[in-house]
């Protein structure tokens, strides 16, 4: 593959990872779907969505073999 195209496209992933992180909080059910995990103790808390990361695992495959074509 090019270096250009490389490049271009670890552009487009940064920029799409940007957006996410500043519209994340506004997008609704990100982070809150079934499936993430979430525990709550006296001065412990731990989160892990794993829900979250499956879609948009699913999300992020879909795009690159649309892309690959």
């Amino acid at each position: 593959m090019n270096p250009g195209k490389i490049l271009i496209l670890l552009g487009a992933i940064l920029i799409v990872a940007g957006l996410f992180f500043l519209l994340g909080g506004k997008i609704p059910y990100i982070g809150k779907l079934p499936g993430d995990v979430r525990f709550q103790k006296d001065n412990f808390s731990f989160y892990f969505p794993l829900t979250t990361c499956i879609i948009i695992s699913i999300i992020v495959t879909l795009l690159l073999w649309l892309f690959r074509r």
